[in-house]
């Protein structure tokens, strides 16, 4: 079916484009089976032209008219009913990917031109298309371009579906960052079904006026709507999607080459005697953001501090092959991909720098001494919790995030947040009952402490930073 866009301006609205669908890649039709990645759909009575069509489209893109012939060549003109019917079913489930050409330029060996866009599902919804907004349209401020196969790839925030755009079809994305009528209807259809439009017009456009559109920003509301619309993912939960490339990574690092420095191990039974009940640390808590330097953290109270929140219990096997651990944090899969580096600057005991804490050995391992290399990570940490001073210590919390990504897919990075928040209660209460100056901060740079441990920031990266000291007499929150 070759189409003309009908805005009345523009030379871009008025290209000649052909409309063309096919089953999503990988279907296949057996016995009146349709297996598709979703699983199977067993299909009764299909007639001799039905099939042929399914068949057809299987194989690649066709036009309406191309599967009508083929079924009223097997059916008849009666069966075009049935075959409308079984199509809108299909469509509905999301089965179908809908295209756009370019017309075939005169005395073309092939029935239509180049591809311009083409609609793919991504997570599970229906690729039934939506009529063209009738007026000036955009692109939705929520939407996101990525690189695909072909070209760019565009898909809304939340939406299950996604709009491939090829080279010659890039100017229709230029156009579309601004108000215009002057792109062809058919590619308008695609991302109007994609949910990749807003219409109305720059006097009545909801997205800007409409608070819930407004105060989100568009990476922030794609992070939310993906791993909270598990439809609008490819895979959601525990999906093992790389085990088939990677070793799952060991729940403990191996030991490197710094300097180790053993501590100690709290009497925790004493503890328990000695300390207040829960009821009362609880409504004791507060962020305390000043440190008595005349009488400083010592060891002892930073590794009783990591012993009783992050230290390894046990380390055992899961059913899937993967080290998992038990610490006194709970973890989603007993995964424990959080690791802690505290950051030394007056600490009694303890020279300055850059520690890893070892939690399967209950040892710190000097990663950087004190230097060029955690100056800039003590001066944020410092400009963060707005301290006169360095603070005496900070926890970086850092995550190995292969040991959740090798499992989980879409909710793998929102899990690891989900941690670092369990974590950052457990220093607050276990901090907070030792009689400690204890601080969260809701923000660091990853790239400072990627300098200073060499590590690939993909691989490890800080996720938190929390502030430890010594708690003066009458401290300021």
């Amino acid at each position: 079916m070759t189409t003309t866009a009908p805005a009345p301006t523009g030379q871009a609205a008025h290209t000649a484009t052909t409309a063309a669908y096919r089953l999503i890649p990988g279907t296949t039709l057996d016995d009146q089976v349709l297996t598709t990645r979703f699983g199977e759909l067993r299909l009764k009575g299909l007639t001799p032209g039905v099939l042929a069509a399914l068949g057809a489209l299987t194989e690649g893109d066709l036009t309406e008219a191309s599967t009508s012939a083929l079924v009223v060549a097997g059916d008849g003109e009666t069966g075009l009913l049935r075959w409308q019917m079984l199509r809108s079913r299909l469509d509905a489930m999301g089965l179908f990917e809908h295209a756009v050409y370019a017309e075939a330029e005169a005395g073309a060996e092939t029935p239509h031109g180049p591809l311009l866009a083409r609609l793919a599902p991504v997570g599970r919804g229906s690729t039934a298309l939506k009529p063209a907004p009738s007026g000036p349209a955009r692109l939705t401020r929520h939407a996101l371009i990525r690189p695909g196969a072909d070209g760019l790839v565009l898909q809304a925030s939340g939406s299950p579906l996604s709009v491939q755009l090829t080279a010659p079809a890039a100017a229709f994305l230029v156009r579309l960052g601004a108000w215009t009528d002057e792109v062809p209807a058919p590619v308008l259809r695609l991302l109007a079904t994609a949910g990749a439009l807003a219409a109305g017009g720059p006097e009545h456009d909801v997205e800007a006026v409409s608070r819930g559109s407004v105060q989100w920003n568009p990476v922030d509301l794609a992070f939310h709507l993906r791993t909270r619309v598990p439809a609008s993912a490819p895979g959601y939960g525990g999906t093992y999607r790389y085990a088939d490339r990677f070793e799952p990574l060991p729940v403990a690092v191996p030991p490197g080459e710094g300097a180790r420095v053993p501590l100690p191990v709290p009497d925790l039974e004493a503890r328990a005697a000695q300390e207040p009940p829960l009821a009362r640390v609880l409504e004791e808590r507060t962020s305390v953001r000043e440190h008595d330097d005349d009488n400083p953290l010592t060891l002892a109270q930073l590794a009783e501090l990591l012993y009783r929140t992050v230290r390894i219990r046990s380390i055992f096997a899961g059913s899937d092959g993967q080290e998992l651990a038990d610490r006194p944090v709970p973890a989603g899969g007993s995964l424990h991909e959080l690791d802690v580096y505290p950051l030394v600057s007056h600490v009694e005991g303890l020279e300055p720098g850059l520690y890893r804490y070892a939690s399967d050995r209950h040892e710190l391992e000097l990663v950087a001494p004190a230097g060029p290399l955690t100056a800039p990570l003590v001066k944020e940490i410092r400009d963060a919790s707005m301290m006169s001073a360095d603070p005496q210590a900070a926890l970086l919390v850092a995550a190995r995030f292969g040991r959740v990504m090798w499992k989980y897919e879409t909710v793998a990075y929102p899990l690891i947040l989900k941690h670092v928040g369990v974590l950052y209660q457990s220093f607050y209460l276990v901090g907070t009952a030792m009689g400690l100056a204890v601080c969260g901060l809701g923000g660091g740079d990853t790239t400072a402490f990627a300098a200073a441990t060499g590590h690939d920031p993909l691989a490890e990266g800080t996720v938190g930073e929390f502030v430890v000291g010594s708690r003066p007499q009458s401290p300021t929150v």
